[in-house]
C-alpha cells in the first residue's frame, strides 16, 4: 500500500453534522471513506479517498456466502490544541493482519495503511469532535469480493475505512452495568477464530444477546468448558480485582489468550501494561490466568471480590455491578459507583488518548 499514490475526490454535497448530544454510536458517518482494492494479479491498487457511498458488489461475492470478512475498531481524538491523535494504531494493524491471514486474505504494510488512515482523518478533520469524552470511531474492514460461489480464498479483496463521530458507547454513560453469564451458548473455543476479529464471531451472538437484554442485562459474559471458565464479554474483555485468600495481595485478573478463544483487545493490553507499570504498588498483582465463575462467586461470598470491569476500544472501561449466574445475581461491592482501580485506569487511558500527557501510545496525525 503506497499512501503517496492516494487519489482524493472531495464530496460536493457535504452532510449536515449532528449536535454532539444527538450522536448515537455507529449511526452517523463522515463525508468520506478510504478504499483500497486487491487482486491476485496486480496486488494492492492505489488507495482512494472518495465521498461516502454504497458499494456495487456481485450477489455471489464471497463475503455474502462464506463470511470472508474481518474488521477493526479504532478511535481518533482531538486534544485541546486541535491536534488529532490515534491510540496505538500499530496494535490494531497487527490484529487486522492476523484476522486477514486467518481468512486467507493478503498481507499489507501497516505503516502505509496507517498513513492512508491519517490522510482520511485530515480530509474529514472537521468531523472529529473537539469536546472531551467524544471522538471519531474508525472502522477498517476487509471483505472478500470474488464474484463466484465456492468455498475458496477470495481472489479479490476490498480494504476500506469509514469514520463515525461518537460519544460514550453506552447511552447512560460511565455507569456500572449488569452482565449475564451464559451457561448455554458458547462464543468461541480453542482452535477456532475467537482470537480474530471476524464477522462470523458476532452474528451467532446476536440472538442470545437480544434475549439477555430483554431480561435487563447489558451484555453476555461468555463462558467455556464444564468448569465455566470466563472468557470475555460481548464487546469487551473483562477484568476482576480479587483479594487473595492467603495474603493481603490484591490480584487484577483477566483470562489468558493462550487458548485462542479470546480477542486480544488493545485496551486490554494497555490496561495490563499500565497496571504493571505502577511503581511502588506491590500490593497489586496483575495475572493473565484462568478464572471460573465458581471462583468469582466464592470471592464474593468471602468479601474478597473488590471490582469487576470490562474494557474495549468503543467502551474504554465499563464497571460491572452484578453478574447473573445460575439463577442469582453475584453483586459487586462497588455497586452503582466506579471502583478506584477502574477509575484510575480509565483516567490514565483518557489522559493519554486526549493528549493531556505525552506518551508513545498517542500518535499525532497533524
Amino acid at each position: 500500500i503506497d499512501p503517496s499514490k492516494t487519489e482524493i475526490t472531495l464530496t460536493t454535497h457535504p452532510k449536515e453534522m449532528l449536535p454532539l448530544d444527538e450522536l448515537v454510536f455507529g449511526k452517523s458517518f463522515s463525508d468520506h471513506m478510504l478504499s483500497i482494492d486487491w487482486d491476485e494479479i496486480n496486488g494492492w491498487q492505489n488507495p482512494t479517498i472518495s465521498p461516502y457511498k454504497n458499494f456495487s458488489i456481485s450477489p455471489a461475492a464471497t463475503v455474502f456466502h462464506y463470511a470472508i470478512e474481518c474488521f477493526e475498531g479504532m478511535k481518533a481524538y482531538k486534544d485541546k490544541s486541535g491536534v488529532i491523535r490515534l491510540f496505538r494504531p500499530d496494535c490494531n494493524m497487527d490484529r487486522l493482519l492476523y484476522s486477514m491471514q486467518r481468512l486467507a486474505m493478503p498481507k499489507f504494510n501497516s505503516d502505509g495503511f496507517i498513513d492512508c488512515i491519517k490522510q482520511l482523518l485530515l480530509v474529514d478533520k472537521n468531523w472529529i469532535p473537539d469536546q472531551e469524552g467524544y471522538s471519531i470511531y474508525i472502522r477498517p474492514t476487509a471483505i472478500g469480493t470474488s464474484p463466484y460461489l465456492g468455498v475458496h480464498a477470495s481472489e479479490t479483496v476490498k480494504l476500506y475505512v469509514i469514520l463515525s463521530p461518537v460519544g460514550p458507547y453506552y447511552k447512560h454513560g460511565f455507569k456500572p452495568i449488569k452482565l449475564y453469564a451464559d451457561t448455554a451458548n458458547i462464543r468461541a473455543w480453542p482452535g477456532g477464530v475467537g482470537n480474530a476479529k471476524v464477522g462470523g464471531n458476532y452474528a451467532p451472538t446476536i440472538l442470545p444477546s437480544k434475549l439477555v437484554a430483554e431480561k435487563g442485562y447489558s451484555q453476555i459474559l461468555w463462558l467455556f468448558g464444564e468448569n465455566h471458565e470466563i472468557t470475555e464479554v460481548g464487546a469487551m474483555n473483562i477484568f476482576f480485582l480479587i483479594k487473595k485468600s492467603d495474603s493481603n495481595i490484591i490480584e487484577l485478573i483477566t483470562p489468558p489468550l493462550s487458548r485462542g478463544d479470546i480477542l486480544p483487545g488493545v485496551t486490554r493490553r494497555s490496561i495490563i501494561d499500565i497496571a504493571k507499570s505502577w511503581s511502588g504498588d506491590e500490593s497489586i498483582q496483575v495475572s493473565e490466568r484462568s478464572i471460573t465463575m465458581s471462583e468469582v462467586r466464592s470471592a464474593q461470598l468471602d468479601g474478597r471480590l473488590l471490582e469487576v470491569f470490562g474494557c474495549g476500544t468503543a467502551v474504554v472501561i465499563s464497571p460491572v455491578k452484578a453478574i447473573h449466574y445460575n439463577d442469582e445475581d453475584i453483586k459487586v461491592p462497588t455497586g452503582d459507583d466506579v471502583g478506584p482501580i477502574a477509575y484510575k485506569l480509565w483516567k490514565t487511558l483518557y489522559d493519554i488518548q486526549y493528549g493531556k500527557v505525552e506518551h508513545p501510545w498517542s500518535v499525532r496525525v497533524n
